[in-house]
């Protein structure tokens, strides 16, 4: 055969061709993000020493090294806003400013992001960026942002409100000159995958927040598993590619039921070989790669799964394919992921956790004869 396959046969597990304009220009986010994230882990209690801390471990152990260069913080940063309206952290947890903890992450060769929330309060009841786009964008610039998360709480619920007030910030973001990725976070509540990347958003949310298990069962805001999470990118794959990705949610892997607001409602963590399979499946899926365990204090396997080199040159395959689902049947599936060199990679999925099974692979699907 001229091309190669690729299988990972554990557990593991858009289609969108890129444009001669994209291709000409540099594309932020060009492959899909990679870093680490406060929420599932600190929420509130983040500081600038541990931002420091996991700075320097995510040079110390490897993740720099193998991709890994957003340091990020989300929701519970803020102090306020002063007498002029702009926005500040919180002083007691950033006592020298914003701008010092984003240098030091600069320093260490590493991104910087922040979070807000395009209403008049965060998900936590901080301030938020509605009228204020333009000060919190450039005041994001000043302080050397690589990376926004933007939330929508507190919005309306309609679909073109959140289209406006979206595109607005983003507007003033890019009237900075400097460029940040911009991360749509409105849970895929109005199909961002169809307006996301008009607005100029890079990647955007495609459910509710992800919890630490396997399957939840139900799927609502509270309640969102690793499955409930994979069954909603299906038919996704024709909206993701360069510098516009669907984005399930954050890595759960080394949680182990320690983070607060991921452990709601039941979701006491996951086994190993089903943090392998997040892992393997959100690189086929090209997701982001946005880690929430303690990087400072990995175990073995943590540390194993989330520098597993093989699938993530799959997630940053410069061609930007999301993987579709080829096959399903009862609790088996299978998922294909085309490759930039003409390779495929291709996940077997077993949502059984009670009974093995053997899945075959009908080569036909990908363009073969024969059968695996």
């Amino acid at each position: 055969m001229k091309n190669k396959l690729i299988f990972w046969a554990v557990c593991i597990a858009c289609f969108l061709n890129v444009s001669a304009k994209a291709q000409q220009k540099e594309v932020l986010a060009a492959t899909p993000p990679m870093g680490w994230i406060s929420w599932n882990l600190f929420e509130g209690n983040i500081s600038e020493s541990i931002v420091m801390e996991l700075a320097d471990a995510m040079v110390d152990n490897g993740l720099k090294e193998v991709g890994y260069e957003y340091i990020i913080l989300d929701d519970l940063w803020h102090g306020g806003r002063d007498a002029d309206g702009k926005v500040f952290p919180d002083p007691q947890k950033f006592p020298n400013g914003m701008k010092v903890v984003a240098d030091y992450v600069h320093s260490k060769g590493l991104k910087f992001g922040i979070y807000t929330d395009i209403a008049e309060y965060t998900c936590a009841g901080m301030v938020g960026s509605l009228g204020f786009e333009e000060l919190d964008a450039q005041t994001y610039a000043d302080w050397g942002v690589d990376y926004i998360k933007c939330d929508y709480c507190h919005a309306p619920e309609d679909l073109w409100t959140g289209i406006e007030r979206y595109e607005k910030f983003i507007k003033a973001v890019r009237a900075t000159g400097r460029p940040m990725v911009f991360a749509i976070c409105e849970w895929g509540q109005r199909a961002p995958w169809l307006w996301g990347e008009k607005v100029d958003g890079q990647l955007w949310c495609t459910t509710w927040d992800l919890r630490d298990t396997w399957e939840h069962g139900q799927y609502n805001n509270g309640h969102n598993g690793i499955m409930e999470a994979l069954d909603r990118q299906v038919g996704l794959e024709k909206y993701a590619g360069p510098g516009r990705w669907n984005d399930p949610d954050m890595l759960v892997i080394g949680l182990n039921g320690t983070g607060a607001s991921s452990s709601a409602n039941g979701a006491n963590g996951c086994t190993v070989t089903e943090y392998e399979a997040q892992f393997g499946l959100w690189s086929l899926l090209s997701a982001p790669l946005l880690m929430t365990c303690d990087i400072r204090n990995m175990d073995a396997d943590t540390k194993r799964i989330l520098t597993n080199q093989e699938l993530i040159a799959v997630n940053q395959d410069e061609l930007g394919k999301q993987a579709s689902r080829i096959h399903k049947d009862g609790a088996e599936e299978i998922w294909a992921k085309p490759l930039a060199d003409g390779s495929w990679a291709v996940g077997f999925l077993n949502r059984d956790n009670d009974k093995k099974r053997k899945i075959s692979l009908d080569l036909s699907q990908l363009g073969f004869d024969g059968q695996v």
